[in-house]
């Protein structure tokens, strides 16, 4: 009587446990969904992979976080954000190419608003889970070199940036942003699971 019912007590311990850990990881998934909903990324994608295509990647990087900036300064959510953005694509494009003319590069720049898969990455104290985000896709003559991911809006890849606000991310989705990724596994879990609808969607593409 006395085993079963250490027993019973073992097993109501391991429940509570387990329904914990459900809480937790439901309320890290609605706020990678927040993170999701709210952000622009931003994928630059390099003529080739040679030192200088590699670091001209870089300038046109830079030159689109800073014009982009100016442009949808003061949105308050991705939406207002995009809307200011996507008209603007051409003389984007046009900024893009002046900084390679300027560096003697003659390549041409293409622009799109597309979705794309994106890895957990941390820009300073921020780590954006992995998922597959609204991303402005910046292609660099063959776009045969390898890409950079980043953050457009809210710019959290610029030294400067700075920490999202009320605006921006609810509480689960800034509660994300901030945790470490070394030592929340949950990260993974929304890795493996992100992975597979990507690999889901690009089936029903073909």
């Amino acid at each position: 009587m006395h085993c079963k019912k250490l027993q019973l007590i073992e097993l109501s311990v391991l429940a509570a446990f387990l329904l914990t850990i459900l809480l937790q990881t439901a309320a890290f998934c609605r706020g990678c969904e927040n993170v999701y909903a709210n952000m622009l990324r931003l994928h630059v994608i390099a003529n080739s992979d040679s030192e200088r295509d590699q670091r001209l990647k870089l300038l046109v990087r830079d030159t689109l976080l800073r014009e982009g900036a100016e442009i949808f300064d003061g949105s308050a959510n991705v939406s207002d954000a995009k809307e200011k953005l996507e008209p603007h694509f051409d003389a984007l494009e046009q900024a893009a190419e002046n900084a390679l003319r300027e560096n003697g590069c003659a390549d041409p720049v293409h622009i799109t608003l597309e979705k794309s898969y994106f890895d957990t990455r941390t820009y300073g104290q921020w780590t954006v889970p992995a998922g597959i985000y609204e991303a402005v896709c910046v292609r660099i003559g063959n776009a045969a070199g390898h890409n950079w991911w980043c953050v457009m809006f809210p710019p959290l890849c610029l030294p400067a940036a700075c920490a999202p606000t009320d605006a921006v991310f609810n509480a689960n989705g800034k509660a994300v942003l901030g945790s470490n990724p070394k030592y929340d596994v949950r990260f993974k879990v929304v890795e493996w699971v992100q992975k597979a609808k990507q690999a889901a969607r690009k089936d029903s593409l073909h």
